[in-house]
């Protein structure tokens, strides 16, 4: 446990374990303050951390790729920008 003392202007400062941090703070009680560290996601991207399968799947894949393990048929890059077109 830290003891700091607000300003004037209410601003406490956190030390450096927050330097460049996005934190949350929870002041839902009138006398505490929770202060939490966070990683934001964009809106665009939260639909792969609520659906189970496709975590599962790019984990599969990301460790695949680590591995070195490809695919021995890659994918026909020609032919599938004819069918984009």
């Amino acid at each position: 446990m830290t003891t700091k003392t607000v300003d004037a202007k209410g601003r406490i400062t956190l030390g450096r374990d927050f330097a460049n941090q996005t934190v949350v703070i929870d002041d839902s009680n009138p006398n505490q303050l929770i202060i939490r560290k966070m990683v934001l996601i964009p809106a665009e991207e939260a639909w792969l951390y609520e659906n189970g399968e496709a975590m599962k799947s790019l984990r599969a894949g990301l460790s695949q790729a680590s591995g070195l393990q490809f695919s021995d048929s890659p994918p026909d890059v020609d032919s599938d920008a004819e069918d984009a077109e």
